[in-house]
């Protein structure tokens, strides 16, 4: 099940009558920078993962 253009497209319509296009902009400002962190702290979070393996490994 993947999501067409045609799907996007009708989605970010029904988004901007629902909040108005002077709120849009904004919205995904904060949606993307919420991306940003979360990808951030993924990343962050390897290598205490990667860390914590190789010292299970070694015993």
């Amino acid at each position: 099940m993947h999501i067409g253009i045609t799907e996007l497209l009708l989605i970010l319509v029904i988004i901007l009558v629902l909040f108005g296009a002077a709120k849009f902009p904004a919205m995904m400002k904060n949606l993307a920078s919420g991306v940003k962190e979360f990808k951030k702290e993924i990343k962050s979070e390897e290598p205490k993962k990667n860390s914590k393996q190789t010292k299970t490994k070694k015993k």
